[in-house]
């Protein structure tokens, strides 16, 4: 039911469009383009990372840059499903790692596609057959018959239809473990790169690093051969662009964490014909859920009910604009059982920690690199405090920083009293929010099983995700708010 009166309303929507009740008919719909690189932070040289990325230097030179953007779950499935819905994990059904998208969720291609826009996915899908016919075509690439899921994209803009602007769904493989080299650069030097916080200082991890930095700078190369096949077809200037991650690097205290290295995305936006302040840089703070209904307003179309984000485009055009007082994420299963939410306002992150008691150390990468090396030295007690953290089973239930005058997030300020009122703020706002989207937290007893052992990590059942198990939002039927 939902599903068709959002279809007679964007059908009465694009009438006045084209009658010119709602905007000057002569104005072309924009063309959107989507890519979403896999597990990077914000380590684009244009976000004050060491990768130089040229050509996403440039669209942010010429669009918008966003310093203060965040996914909502710093775990790839959850991620993707949260913005094609533009709802939270626990809203669309599938707040886990590999859970498919359960049918009947709005998904704003499926909104375009039913306008006229031309919708491909191409690259990686992860988000399971209901969300099949929101696209025109389904290229779902698989590792390593591409390792870098960027093969097609060109080919595709080639060969679409010229009679229809076009809704492309880019989705690369890079820079997911495992790593392979790039052929066509210099590979990064590891003793010249900084190492980002939780990562030891040893050949091992900074080799590991090192081949993370070459992926993310092919990443950018894929970047711009679609800028440059926009330009040659003379589309690029009515083209909205938006770059970003599903989630940060994976790396320790980054991917499936709470921490900014996990959960901020770099977001790029462009778009000449939107009349975007080019250049220039927002710290207001932007949710992956806002995409969704950005790029229906650009498109033009009705925002269903179903949305949870509020669109970004007015920041794109006033970057001091804030559409939202408060940002929300979430961390659920990814292999292992864990739970915590966060909140941000401001300069403040408050977390909660739901599994205090069940070590962060992701099973599922004890044999990579940086992981490998973090069993080494703790075997032989010579981690620091930050990397010796997420084998902890007894960290705090709460957590408070301040990012701008802590932005590796090491000084947990829960428990000064000079900050006892920003910390009520914050749980409090974090409570209200759960309760009005239906965010149920099950008991650690009942949460899905670990994949793995967690003393051998061998592998405790096949296929990828164990069955039973009761996952956020389930108990309250968050899925249908």
């Amino acid at each position: 039911m939902i599903r068709t009166l959002y279809r007679l309303s964007t059908l009465i929507a694009l009438s006045l469009i084209y009658m010119g009740s709602i905007a000057d008919a002569s104005v072309e719909r924009p063309n959107i383009v989507l890519i979403i690189a896999d597990d990077i932070s914000s380590d684009f040289n244009c976000f004050g990372g060491q990768v130089q990325t040229p050509h996403i230097d440039a669209l942010a030179a010429g669009g918008v840059r966003f310093s203060n953007a965040y996914v909502t779950a710093s775990s790839c499935s959850p991620s993707r499903n949260s913005i094609i819905t533009g709802r939270y994990p626990h809203n669309t059904g599938a707040p886990e790692l590999h859970m498919d998208l359960p049918e009947g969720q709005f998904m704003f291609p499926q909104a375009l596609k039913e306008a006229g826009y031309y919708t491909v996915l191409s690259g990686k899908w992860h988000m399971g057959e209901a969300t099949r016919p929101a696209f025109d075509v389904l290229d779902a690439v698989h590792y390593p018959d591409d390792p870098t899921g960027a093969a097609n994209w060109i080919q595709i803009l080639q060969e679409r239809p010229n009679d229809q602007p076009f809704f492309l769904w880019y989705s690369a493989l890079d820079a997911h473990r495992p790593w392979e080299p790039d052929t066509e650069a210099t590979p990064h030097d590891p003793a010249t790169l900084n190492l980002p916080v939780g990562i030891p200082d040893t050949p091992i991890a900074r080799a590991d690093f090192a081949s993370y930095c070459d992926e993310v700078r092919r990443f950018d190369r894929y970047v711009g051969a679609v800028v440059a096949e926009l330009k040659a077809q003379d589309v690029f200037d009515n083209t909205l662009i938006l770059v970003l991650a599903d989630n940060g690097r994976p790396f320790p205290r980054s991917k499936t964490t709470l921490y900014d290295y996990g959960m901020k995305t770099p977001l790029v936006v462009h778009w000449p014909e939107g009349k975007f302040k080019a250049g220039a840089v927002s710290e207001s703070l932007v949710s992956s859920i806002d995409l969704a209904p950005a790029i229906l307003e650009a498109a033009g179309l009705p925002l269903t009910s179903q949305l949870q984000g509020r669109s970004l485009l007015p920041i794109c055009r006033e970057p001091e604009v804030e559409t939202r007082a408060f940002l929300f994420g979430e961390r659920n299963w990814h292999v292992q059982r864990a739970c915590g939410r966060l909140v941000r306002q401001g300069d403040w992150v408050y977390m909660r920690d739901y599994t205090p008691g069940s070590y962060s150390f992701q099973m599922v990468n004890h044999k990579d690199g940086s992981y490998a090396e973090l069993l080494r030295l703790q075997a032989e007690d010579k981690l620091s405090a930050a990397e010796a953290e997420v084998f902890s089973t007894d960290r705090p239930e709460e957590l408070l920083f301040n990012v701008a005058e802590d932005p590796n997030q090491l000084n947990n300020l829960a428990a000064n009293p000079e900050h006892k009122q920003t910390l009520e703020t914050l749980r409090g706002a974090l409570n209200d929010w759960q309760t009005r989207t239906g965010d149920s937290i099950p008991e650690l007893e009942q949460m899905t099983p670990d994949r793995h052992d967690r003393e051998t990590y061998e592998g405790l059942y096949p296929g990828r995700r164990p069955t039973g198990g009761i996952v956020a939002g389930q108990q309250a039927g968050a899925e249908s708010l």
